[in-house]
């Protein structure tokens, strides 16, 4: 029996220094039966010639120009023309772990449709790479060795986006790539999310993710906090939110000042709090600073936790759990 083609989706754009080992990373596939839809968004440096190369020595490369503009289009515009029974993406300036598209099969074989196939990611770069992707990596893998992804997805996105593969039928189920909304890494996860496809747990590295200055994630401002947040409280209300329980808001920094906002523009009443004692009492937004202790008055609350800081989450998890509040179910961290 033959095997199921995969459709491999990837846009790029001024990639020329890394398109070289990204492909061969693919064509070094120990599964064989795959074809790259890559389409080239408007670049102005030798990146689409570089790709023309490899595509007239191997007819599984599929060259096309985005008729749009951005990721989104150019994922749209991929997807329509690919064939796969599996469909995964890829960033043109990262790498394929050899073994990758074999094993994301398998797991998808092994538990069928309803799921999502991940792997374990890796940074790398030139020079030294920073404590947050390091910080980011141990996370996200931690998360992925167990399956439970899901559980901190308000906190930042759970599904890599160069490391997921499902089958063609339950990503056109979670609406494939018809949103044009960024981040669209972070709103697909949402989407696999709702849609409840079972995250497989794995043990593998199967992505090498390629980091340095000017990586679209770094510079482009679809890619910027507020859009994040954005998201976060959307499909939190949507998903999440309970409308007969107190909902609190913990935190008034930045970004607890960003949803208070977004809070307030969905008409969701909401108790803020925080330990700040210059702000308790004080109205921002026209929204009173309640004290922490406020906790203790409220029956069985829904509570948003905007506080950054590691130690100060350890300490508000263990008040929390000390209240009977169960994460990813009565509160959820959003940073």
């Amino acid at each position: 029996m033959p095997q199921p083609l995969i459709s491999i989706l990837t846009p790029f754009k001024n990639s020329s220094a890394f398109l070289s080992p990204y492909l061969e990373s693919i064509l070094e596939q120990t599964y064989i039966n795959w074809e790259l839809i890559i389409v080239d968004d408007h670049s102005t440096d030798d990146s689409y010639n570089l790709v023309a190369a490899f595509a007239q020595k191997d007819a599984r490369i599929k060259l096309l120009k985005n008729n749009g503009q951005g990721i989104i289009d150019a994922l749209k515009l991929a997807f329509k023309n690919s064939s796969g029974h599996y469909i995964t993406r890829m960033d043109s300036d990262d790498l394929m772990a050899p073994k990758k598209l074999e094993l994301m099969h398998r797991d998808l074989k092994t538990h069928g449709k309803g799921h999502v196939a991940l792997g374990l990611v890796k940074y790398f770069c030139e020079g030294q790479l920073g404590d947050g992707y390091q910080h980011y990596e141990e996370w996200l893998n931690g998360l992925t060795k167990s399956g439970t992804n899901y559980t901190e997805i308000y906190k930042e996105c759970v599904i890599p986006s160069p490391c997921w593969m499902v089958s063609r039928d339950d990503l056109m189920a979670c609406g494939a790539f018809e949103r044009n909304i960024y981040p669209e890494d972070y709103d697909l996860a949402f989407r696999f999310y709702k849609q409840g496809l079972k995250c497989i747990p794995s043990d593998q590295v199967l992505h090498y993710w390629r980091d340095y200055s000017n990586r679209t994630s770094r510079t482009d401002d679809h890619y910027s906090d507020n859009h994040f947040l954005k998201l976060k409280v959307h499909y939190f209300l949507e998903l999440d939110f309970d409308s007969k329980r107190p909902l609190v808001l913990w935190g008034a920094g930045f970004k607890g000042k960003f949803c208070a906002k977004l809070l307030k523009m969905n008409k969701v009443p909401f108790i803020w709090i925080c330990n700040n004692p210059k702000k308790i009492g004080k109205h921002i937004y026209k929204v009173k600073l309640h004290p922490i202790s406020t906790l203790s008055k409220l029956h069985q609350p829904q509570v948003i936790v905007t506080v950054a800081n590691k130690k100060s989450q350890k300490h508000i998890t263990a008040i929390l759990e000390n209240h009977q509040l169960t994460k990813a179910k009565d509160f959820f961290f959003f940073c």
